[in-house]
């Protein structure tokens, strides 16, 4: 393993910062209120971003940009109560998309499919019980799985083509 020097870890720190605000960009600017959730909830485009950042640059950076955009997101547009469960939530969800897409993900749109699928899986089960905690009941998190299927689907379908040409174009070797 190649040893890290101070100008790979400016570089990282300048991809991350980038990476982050590109997540927080999505997440505010393109994003729709869903009038059928309890909670107000929202289908927005931050997880484009955060599959960008997990497939072509790997599961700490993907775990960064999801924990740190979303979680700024929340913080700067009214779901502070929601920004602790979103850090946790999202860097999971990036983590676990960049650990499956590997250093294959470039190479593998199956596989990196498989690892958005994944991870968009572990977001809907985590925000099911972040809202049963905020809410005090198993119930009413039902009427916010239809939008998070929703920024699911568009992780899959934005989110991993865009990623699988990237890191093939880029022939990044992480």
């Amino acid at each position: 393993m190649a040893t890290r020097t101070k100008h790979s870890t400016a570089l990282d720190v300048c991809v991350n910062g980038l990476l982050i605000a590109l997540t927080l960009v999505a997440t505010m600017f393109i994003n729709i209120r869903l009038p059928i959730s309890v909670n107000g909830g929202l289908i927005h485009l931050g997880n484009v971003p955060l599959v960008v950042a997990a497939i072509v640059f790997g599961k700490r950076s993907g775990a960064i940009a999801g924990a740190f955009g979303m979680g700024l997101f929340d913080l700067l547009s009214g779901w502070t109560l929601w920004a602790p469960f979103t850090f946790v939530v999202r860097g999971a969800m990036g983590f676990i998309i960049g650990f499956i897409a590997g250093r294959k993900g470039g190479k593998s749109v199956w596989l990196n499919t498989v690892a958005v699928v994944i991870g968009c899986a572990v977001m809907v089960v985590g925000y099911y019980f972040t809202e049963a905690i905020i809410y005090g009941n198993i119930i009413t998190p039902v009427t916010s799985v239809p939008g998070n299927l929703v920024q699911a689907a568009s992780a899959v379908v934005i989110g991993v083509p865009l990623a699988t040409a990237m890191r093939a174009k880029l022939k990044l070797g992480r």
